[in-house]
């Protein structure tokens, strides 16, 4: 029963509290002997590792980036880079272990021409995104990045012998947004993740990734209609500020 309501919670608290709820759910994984309760916190373990595999998927990309890249479907795209990026996690510990300062910086420098941020942000913040100025706007992009990176770090100890399939795509060539459908396949029951894309003549691949959904969850539209609370409250300088309060207040929780 503990664990449905942490579920509950996670799918209608405001982003703060599903940090938190998402942490003791982390925690609950490694102390827990129960193999349903297990099974059902899988689930929202791999919510964040999804987060985090939009939030490097570009890393082992600009690495290994073959010849033909820009030709690929987008199915193609996403097995190819989500194995690689599967591959980079398990061979480097101080990723795995969730180091926020060496993935902030992954990010920066290797993420932002692979994903389109700016579709993501805009989405999750909702109609206040057209009443930001584009100052305000950048200053979305910079808080909601910095929290996506340290709320998600810590899942990165999941991964382990984790796989990749990507189902049959179901789109026309000529399609210019679709979504591609994975299973994250390993120990215990498959864990679907999908994603959708867009082609972008500009990427590097030809694609890039603008949400993703986790058995059922999508990504942005969790923060979506807490964000429009923020903005209907406080208008968008309340919500820059408390993302940037948030913000702040996990980088003195890191310091410790």
């Amino acid at each position: 029963m503990a664990i449905r309501l942490k579920r509950m919670r996670s799918t209608q608290t405001p982003p703060r509290r599903v940090e938190h709820e998402l942490e003791k759910v982390m925690n609950f994984v490694l102390h827990s002997v129960s193999h349903q309760a297990a099974r059902l916190v899988r689930r929202w373990a791999w919510l964040e590792v999804a987060a985090y595999l939009v939030c490097v998927l570009a890393a082992t990309l600009t690495l290994t980036q073959p010849a033909h890249a820009a030709d690929d479907g987008a199915d193609a795209f996403i097995k190819r880079v989500s194995t690689e990026i599967l591959d980079t996690i398990k061979a480097d510990k101080s990723i795995r272990n969730g180091d926020v300062q060496k993935i902030s910086v992954l990010v920066d420098q290797r993420v932002m021409p692979h994903v389109n941020f700016q579709r993501m942000t805009a989405s999750a913040v909702g109609p206040g995104w057209r009443q930001a100025s584009a100052d305000q706007q950048k200053r979305l992009q910079d808080e909601f990045k910095t929290l996506l990176v340290r709320t998600y770090a810590g899942a990165l100890s999941q991964v382990s012998d984790q796989t990749i399939s990507v189902k049959p795509l179901r789109a026309a060539p000529d399609d210019k947004e679709v979504i591609v459908r994975t299973e994250v396949r390993g120990k215990g029951e498959p864990i679907q993740i999908d994603y959708r894309v867009e082609k972008s003549a500009d990427a590097p691949s030809g694609w890039r990734i603008y949400n993703l959904n986790v058995m059922g969850i999508w990504l942005v539209d969790n923060y979506r209609s807490q964000f429009a609370q923020e903005v209907n409250a406080k208008g968008v300088d309340g919500l820059i500020a408390s993302l940037a309060e948030r913000n702040q207040a996990n980088r003195k929780a890191d310091a410790k």
